[in-house]
């Protein structure tokens, strides 16, 4: 490795105390050798993705691969497992790699915490960067801080299992650029924690550990295989030493959960029900296709809905049939000022996370500390001592594409005017909070992220496109969109949101749901535009002055 910064390798984000403790040479040749070895097939799988897409936007249809047909028919493989430190997975907790998060989540008594450099992290280069070194220093025990308040922050003597989640195959990293080009941002983050901290995790009796976001396909899956292999033999770390839990949270990824596990058998401990992404993945591919694909309001898409139904409970079998870990969906409840309205909240989550556990599910995901008690009572009933369910291989359940999108089979009713009062609430309060370094936002009385902005703008351009009748008989459209964000941006100044941050909110989510087209992403233009703060190198400076 190179003792100095690669040629080849530009770092265009702004310095700050101990970034260099990430941003080594070393460290920086190892995501180049990653970014140059496999961003092309990385390109070439989301030409694929857009392919896709229009092809069901123009009345295609999903269906179980013809192809890979032998792949689920045969019962002979299983996947590598469980991990040291992933057999109890019975609550997980989520949140952005923040120092104080990062001390409350090892400490909440759950047995993961997922450490989110996606959907619950702002990408800005400060968040990114420091958060890879609060997971240094949180394997080396260097968190012990003490607020001006009083409140003590040190990680305990049992703290979770870390797994990490790295930003999906779709978005790039502008302050980080090879050969000239931005830098694929899941290599980013996946390469930087693995370089750091695999060694720290497994002298602690665990390994690196990863979730793997938004893919759409078996491909996909293939090729973080591809980069778990290189990355190892580049470290010296046995094959297999990696474990990665993936989330199904496309609807594409639901008709191929077992050639997903298949492609990452050696390295493969679990699948996660992703079901806020999922929604969001089901509305956007199937926006276009008239009517029977309008979804209700939000709050109303339980998981007892029928085809979300079908999607879990397939996960679960074919999981268990592979020997791999089913985890559940967020809990994204947060505590209450109201005891009434506090309990009624925990009440919902217990209920939620029963069925969870009796439907299957080896462990679930909460949102806030808080949770974790609830969380772990309905799983401990169940398992009654066990670490897990792999026993219940759930035999009884044969899902087929037409239960995966079966939409029109909905207990719920129409979308309402309240439900898009609501989701331009929401949307612009996140995303609010999102251009101000914000990544996990309390929203009104839930944690939210990315997904939750996702969804809502993603029903706001279906009502309005579709002219959907609301209940009450009113028509969506795009008038009534503009309305409702002039006052829901007007509420926002008059609690104080700063003007310029609730200005670029509106921009986005008006660009992102009353367009002619439907976006496939909000974050990735809205990153480009509002978040990349770059410098220029010192060498290039240095040369400008010399001129």
């Amino acid at each position: 490795m190179s003792p100095s910064q690669p040629d080849r390798v530009e770092v265009l984000g702004e310095p700050e105390e101990r970034f260099a403790e990430v941003l080594t040479p070393a460290a920086l040749e190892f995501v180049a050798r990653l970014h140059e070895l496999f961003a092309g097939r990385r390109t070439e799988l989301l030409a694929e993705r857009a392919r896709r897409a229009a092809e069901l936007a123009n009345g295609g249809t999903l269906d179980f691969r013809p192809g890979t047909a032998a792949v689920r028919a045969d019962d002979s493989w299983r996947v590598a497992g469980a991990g040291p430190g992933l057999a109890d997975r019975r609550v997980e907790i989520t949140g952005p790699p923040e120092r104080r998060m990062t001390v409350n989540a090892l400490n909440s008594g759950a047995q993961v915490w997922l450490a989110d450099f996606e959907d619950a992290t702002a990408p800005t280069w400060h968040n990114l960067v420091t958060g890879q070194l609060n997971l240094m220093d949180a394997l080396d025990r260097r968190i012990d801080e003490t607020t001006p308040e009083g409140r003590r922050y040190r990680i305990g003597d049992d703290p979770a299992t870390i797994v990490v989640r790295p930003r999906g195959w779709h978005l790039d990293e502008h302050h980080l650029l090879v050969g000239g080009r931005p830098a694929v941002a899941a290599l980013v983050d996946f390469g930087l924690h693995l370089f750091h901290c695999a060694q720290r995790q497994l002298d602690r009796g665990h390994g690196p550990y990863f979730y793997l976001p938004k893919l759409e396909n078996h491909l996909e899956a293939r090729l973080w295989n591809e980069v778990f292999a290189f990355a190892q033999a580049a470290l010296g770390l046995p094959y297999g030493t990696i474990r990665a839990t993936v989330l199904i949270e496309t609807v594409t990824a639901a008709f191929e959960m077992d050639e997903i596990l298949y492609e990452l058998r050696d390295h493969a401990a679990g699948l996660n029900a992703g079901r806020w992404d999922y929604l969001f993945s089901l509305i956007k591919n199937f926006a276009q296709a008239g009517p029977r694909f309008v979804l209700p309001d939000r709050a109303t898409l339980t998981m007892t809905q029928p085809f979300l139904r079908a999607y879990t409970d397939l996960l679960v079998r074919t999981c268990h049939r592979r020997g791999a870990h089913a985890i559940g969906g967020m809990a994204a409840a947060v505590p209450q000022r109201d005891p009434a309205a506090n309990e009624a909240a925990l009440t919902r989550v217990r209920i939620d996370k029963e069925r969870e556990a009796g439907d299957g599910f080896d462990g679930s995901w909460v949102a806030h500390p808080a949770l974790v008690e609830t969380c772990r009572t309905a799983f401990d009933a169940v398992l009654d001592g066990r670490p897990h369910q792999l026993d219940r291989t759930r035999e009884d359940v044969h899902v087929t594409a037409a239960d995966l999108l079966a939409v029109h089979r909905l207990t719920a009713g129409l979308p309402s005017e309240e439900g898009m009062r609501a989701n331009t609430a929401v949307a612009l309060r996140y995303l609010t909070a999102w251009l101000g370094g914000s990544g996990a936002v309390a929203v009104f009385g839930l944690m939210e992220d990315v997904a939750t902005a996702e969804i809502a703008r993603c029903q706001l351009w279906q009502w309005q496109h579709h002219h959907t009748r609301l209940t009450g008989g009113s028509l969506a459209t795009p008038g009534t969109v503009r309305r409702l964000v002039d006052r829901e941006r007007a509420a926002l100044l008059a609690e104080g949101a700063d003007p310029a941050l609730v200005d670029g909110a509106v921009r986005i989510l008006e660009e992102s749901a009353l367009g002619a087209e439907l976006p496939a992403f909000l974050t990735t233009a809205a990153y480009a535009r509002h978040l990349v703060r770059t410098v220029r190198p010192a060498a290039a400076v240095a040369a400008a002055v010399a001129r």
